[in-house]
């Protein structure tokens, strides 16, 4: 074989072939370093010589279904210039590796189309092995991902399974690239954040949150020149809890047939109209529902009225719209909706920024799905920076359904 295909076919240049074996069903290339390419790996000085070896065996990419070995004789080397004695540096593989660069990349270019443990078996090596060789390429491309260019962005948190457990998540409205992942929910999980967005020098316009007062706080504290601007979809969903507590509460109290009525409502109370199914008479059990309850009736449509607040022309038209709905809910005289009326008023700015720019989390809802069916796929990660490394290359990935 020539020393031509060991390079094209394995990436192994400045060795030569000695001889191939097969053992064991295993193709064994045994290859050799001449004299004239030995260096001192410590002053990097031609005038050395050979002071014994060390016979090591490398994992290289299969020839079809036949695992390839590397089998090559590490020189040791005296260098007459620094007196060193140590071993040769390889061009082949990283140190302390069992497998070549080659196989390294073979295996990257496997894991964007399989799971990791599929990967493994393949290759005949372990899983451990295969998340090592992915993570440190996730580390080198995503470990401190560039915020220089950030301009819109959102912030929000996500559970990453059982027991209260959290990460916030960053990420780039423009680009929908995760720019960071901390552990935790607190203000305290972005403090590295800030300080690289700092360092970086970005200019960032608007940030995407919910109205939670650690973020809010988080972010005037560190970008006191952005827009905050609330997220919709949580404004929408806050009201839908607290639509969910006002039922509760009606049921509880009701008696006869209201209560009866009230039953299995909780649901048709937080569809949009348009989405109620005609088929299971969702629209008349609602209708009926609400007939028999007042506060519950005006809770309900005044809901519809508030997502009308962000379908407006024009951010004045979006001001009345709001100056109104809360003239109408602290009006009502019931306690949820007074409530409600006041968090909003507090928080006008934030919502009335939308029309600015017209931005929100919904991305990060979908990085959220990502995540979750990430999880599924690895059954869990026990190595968290892995898990969070994975996070920061989401947007690259494409997930297609498996047969």
């Amino acid at each position: 074989m020539s020393t031509s295909l060991l390079y094209h076919g394995w990436g192994i240049r400045g060795y030569y072939l000695v001889r191939h074996e097969f053992v064991a069903g295993r193709i064994v290339q045994v290859i050799a370093q001449e004299d004239w390419r030995l260096r001192c790996p410590a002053c990097g000085s031609a005038d050395v010589f050979r002071s014994g070896q060390f016979e090591r065996d490398f994992k290289a990419p299969p020839i079809g279904r036949r695992p390839v070995v590397i089998r090559l004789p590490i020189p040791r080397v005296e260098c007459r210039g620094c007196g060193a004695i140590r071993q040769v540096k390889l061009s082949l593989a990283d140190a302390r590796r069992r497998y070549t660069h080659a196989f390294e990349r073979y295996a990257l270019d496997l894991c964007r189309m399989t799971t990791i443990q599929n990967v493994a078996l393949h290759l005949g090596v372990s899983w451990g092995t295969i998340k090592d060789i992915h993570k440190r390429h996730l580390a080198r491309r995503f470990r401190k991902p560039k915020l220089k260019r950030l301009r819109q962005i959102a912030i929000d948190e996500i559970s990453i399974g059982r027991g209260q457990r959290y990460l916030t998540v960053v990420l780039d409205l423009d680009s929908g690239a995760v720019v960071f992942v901390g552990k935790g929910r607190s203000a305290e999980s972005l403090a590295a954040f800030w300080r690289r967005l700092a360092s970086s020098g970005a200019k960032v316009k608007a940030v995407a949150i919910d109205m939670s007062p650690a973020y809010i706080d988080a972010v005037q504290g560190n970008l006191p020149k952005a827009k905050i601007v609330f997220d919709r979809f949580h404004v929408v969903k806050l009201f839908n809890d607290k639509l969910s507590e006002l039922r509760r509460q009606v049921q509880s109290s009701a008696a006869g047939l209201g209560k009866d009525v009230l039953k299995g409502t909780r649901w048709l109370l937080v569809k949009n109209p348009e989405n109620l199914d005609e088929r299971r008479n969702e629209k008349q059990r609602l209708e009926e529902a609400l007939r028999l309850n007042h506060p519950l009736f005006t809770a309900y449509y005044l809901r519809e009225d508030l997502r009308q607040f962000w379908e407006q022309d024009s951010k004045a038209a979006a001001a009345r719209v709001l100056a109104d709905w809360i003239r109408r809910a602290e009006a009502s005289g019931i306690g949820m909706l007074r409530k409600f009326a006041r968090t909003l008023r507090l928080h006008r700015s934030g919502l009335l920024a939308w029309y600015d720019y017209p931005i929100s989390t919904g991305p990060l809802e979908g990085t959220n799905n990502k995540i979750k069916t990430l999880q599924r796929q690895a059954y869990g990660f026990r190595d968290q920076e892995y898990f969070m490394l994975r996070i920061y290359s989401l947007h690259e990935l494409n997930y297609a359904l498996l047969g």
